[in-house]
């Protein structure tokens, strides 16, 4: 329940912001019910939020009401390069990244939101800028 608390905490500090959550489908999470809670959770929060599907290159953007199936795919490529990029045009301005944070990025990429790792993992990586919470 702990990561629950502190995921309200985040979305209730950014409930007026442009939120948008980012699923890393480039191989299936070891809980996939810890994703679909996470995006039920964020749904209930901010029904606006933007629900992005990508690994190495974004493969679907929805609105998080619009809840379907995840596709995950088994390369286990992931790049985050695309996704900030997008958010950058997007204006927006906290970013909810579901990821192992094994993913390339660019160094010289400006990424303007707020950015929270959400870890589905008791595994504390070291992250290349923003927050860690690990979900589980």
């Amino acid at each position: 329940m702990r990561w629950q608390r502190e995921l309200l905490k985040i979305m209730q500090n950014n409930k007026e912001k442009k939120v948008a959550l980012i699923i890393d489908t480039s191989s299936e999470q070891n809980d996939p019910n810890i994703v679909e809670n996470v995006i039920k959770f964020v749904g209930e929060m901010n029904p606006h939020a933007s629900l992005v599907e990508a690994d190495f290159k974004i493969r679907n953007i929805s609105n998080i009401k619009e809840l379907k199936k995840i596709k995950y795919y088994s390369h286990g490529k992931s790049s985050y390069t695309e996704v900030f990029e997008w958010a950058n045009e997007q204006n927006i301005e906290t970013l909810l990244y579901v990821t192992d944070v094994t993913g390339f990025l660019y160094d010289e990429l400006q990424v303007k939101p707020t950015v929270y790792w959400l870890i589905p993992d008791q595994f504390k990586p070291k992250v290349p800028f923003g927050k860690l919470l690990n979900v589980i």
